[in-house]
């Protein structure tokens, strides 16, 4: 973990292809969000591609007094079957700017999963890395690793 950004990895007994997909399903992401703030996508699901703009409904963690909210996220990174990036914004970017990724590299019995939250570009980054927020920012994706594993049966 670095100042601005988080990463976690793991193997998962899946094609890159067969992951790749459910990541770039918008409409699916609710299905394996272990932060458990995403409620779902605002459109029916469609095929994200670099440049797609995709909007999502998200609640507020548990923990926080946060209320319901909407995301704005524009894929920035596009590989298929290997990485798939957004950066996600609040309304009228006032807020947001940080990036969610995923790198799929093949191996053998698998796929090599590697999530990465980065906060480098986002427009208050003193506040979204100040106290637990990183870490609970780990666990969640720790959690999306393993119910995209789960999901796919591996």
């Amino acid at each position: 973990m670095s100042q601005y950004r988080v990463s976690v990895e793991r193997s998962i007994n899946a094609p890159a292809a067969q992951i790749f997909a459910l990541l770039a399903d918008a409409g699916l992401h609710a299905s394996f969000d272990g932060s458990e703030t995403v409620v779902g996508a605002r459109l029916p699901s469609q095929p994200l591609a670099l440049g797609s703009s995709f909007s999502m409904s998200m609640r507020g963690r548990r923990e926080t007094l946060f209320l319901p909210y909407r995301t704005t996220n524009i894929v920035i990174e596009f590989v298929p079957d290997r990485l798939i990036a957004w950066q996600t914004w609040g309304p009228a970017k006032l807020i947001g700017g940080r990036i969610w990724r995923y790198e799929l590299t093949p191996q053998d019995g698998g796929t090599l999963v590697r999530e990465t939250w980065d906060a480098e570009h986002e427009k208050y980054r003193s506040m979204v890395i100040r106290g637990s927020v990183p870490q609970k920012t780990e666990d969640g994706m720790r959690e999306t690793l393993d119910r995209i594993a789960k999901q796919l049966g591996a």
